[in-house]
């Protein structure tokens, strides 16, 4: 089996799974850049039987599944990606696996993102590196109000965190109920009432078709000049054009942002320019412990593929269609 280990941006994941129990019969090619253009991308792969996805780094659509003649087995870290074609997988005989997870690293994040943009940490290591002593005043957190679009796994943690902060959470979904925000120390409130009251909206849903844009000029305009938006779920939530207005007049204090609508993100985009904005490249699970979770069971699904027992897998109804790729002769 040729098998393919993509987007490795940190050139790590040698050492997080025993590969070597793979090398001395199957090829093993580890690529730490990322290519976007899909003709690229089907030439790099077409050679390779399994092929190991890093979360949505490389998305896998129909239009470059359908090119990948020699691919049998696909495998996402986590139990779930919103970037691979799951139904033409399923149609082309490709067998989808996943993996676990470990530790809490988006909830972790989204406190790293709030507390370094309200009390301006990064500006402040600068100038201080600079010997500019004192420069900026920050904003505290304690009787401020959150407001969390999203209260499932990450966003309950996040208001746990926030009572201990002493702050005020209020919450809303398109499904949330007064009780489940009871549940977890929040207030349910209106999608409106949630942007005009809060001093900091963190976006905690999953992507899909209902969710996308779900934040656009008209909820960012709702929000005080004095507030700020949090978004490590994914980047298409927010409308990205009505974001960076928002930012450029002003409108809004700032944003903290680990998720966009292309990644990695261009050089010339406008949100790399603008004072009152941090990001980091999609780190949210990006921690040593995640990334041994992953790996090794990426590993893990690849042993059991080649041995004829798959596990974790995605679409098991794959083996439903005449054509699945991964029968074992």
């Amino acid at each position: 089996m040729n098998i393919a280990i993509l987007d490795d941006y940190q050139s790590v994941a040698r050492n997080y799974a025993e590969w070597s129990k793979l090398e001395a019969q199957h090829g093993i090619t580890f690529f730490s850049d990322h290519i976007s253009d899909h003709s690229q991308l089907i030439t790099r792969l077409q050679p390779f039987d399994i092929i190991m996805g890093m979360r949505e780094r490389t998305p896998f659509p129909k239009a470059v599944l359908s090119k990948l003649p020699n691919l049998k087995l696909l495998i996402t870290s986590g139990a779930r990606n919103a970037s691979f074609d799951t139904q033409s997988a399923t149609e082309l005989g490709i067998l989808i696996c996943g993996t676990g997870g470990s530790g809490e690293g988006p909830t972790e994040l989204t406190w790293g993102l709030i507390i370094n943009l309200l009390r301006n940490i990064p500006r402040e290591i600068s100038d201080t590196k600079q010997h500019k002593w004192g420069t900026t005043m920050g904003v505290g957190l304690k009787g401020k109000t959150i407001g969390l679009l999203g209260l499932g796994h990450i966003g309950s943690l996040v208001a746990r965190v926030a009572k201990a902060f002493d702050m005020n959470v209020i919450a809303w979904s398109q499904n949330m109920t007064e009780s489940h925000a009871s549940e977890h120390s929040a207030t349910l409130v209106s999608k409106e009432e949630l942007f005009a009251l809060s001093d900091i909206v963190s976006i905690h849903v999953r992507l899909s078709d209902r969710t996308r844009d779900l934040v656009t000029y008209k909820e960012l305009s709702l929000m005080k000049s004095t507030s700020y938006i949090i978004n490590i779920s994914r980047g298409p939530i927010i409308n990205e054009n009505d974001l960076v207005q928002i930012l450029r007049d002003k409108g809004i204090a700032g944003a903290g942002l680990d998720t966009f609508d292309v990644e990695p993100l261009p050089d010339n985009h406008p949100l790399l320019n603008l004072d009152n904005v941090i990001i980091t490249p999609h780190i949210g699970y990006v921690t040593q412990e995640a990334y041994s979770a992953y790996y090794s069971g990426a590993l893990e699904d690849i042993e059991a593929f080649i041995e004829g027992t798959p596990i974790n897998m995605i679409n098991p109804e794959v083996y439903e269609t005449a054509n699945f790729r991964g029968k074992i002769k």
